[in-house]
């Protein structure tokens, strides 16, 4: 993950100000659809987040678990992608 960790954090700072939004358009009683877009929205960035933390593991962790003959890494990676469905 140390290769994308800027990326990740900026994600991560981006999806909390947009929670932040979403909870101000509720106080302010915005319209159901405007608040469900913007949940939409950050519900994305953070499935993004996430697949490039899956990705990293994969070309990182899982990369040097199938070299060492790790099994047990692989199975967590699919109990991981697994989730993802």
């Amino acid at each position: 993950m140390v290769k994308d960790q800027e990326k990740i954090k900026k994600y991560i700072n981006i999806a909390k100000g947009q929670l932040d939004g979403i909870t101000k358009m509720i106080d302010e009683d915005r319209y159901c659809l405007d608040v469900s877009d913007q949940l939409m929205a950050t519900r994305s960035l953070l499935k993004k987040t996430n697949n490039l933390i899956l990705k990293n593991h994969i070309d990182s962790c899982v990369r040097n678990a199938i070299k060492d003959g790790d099994e047990e890494k692989l199975d967590e990676v699919i109990k991981a992608l697994e989730k993802q469905i």
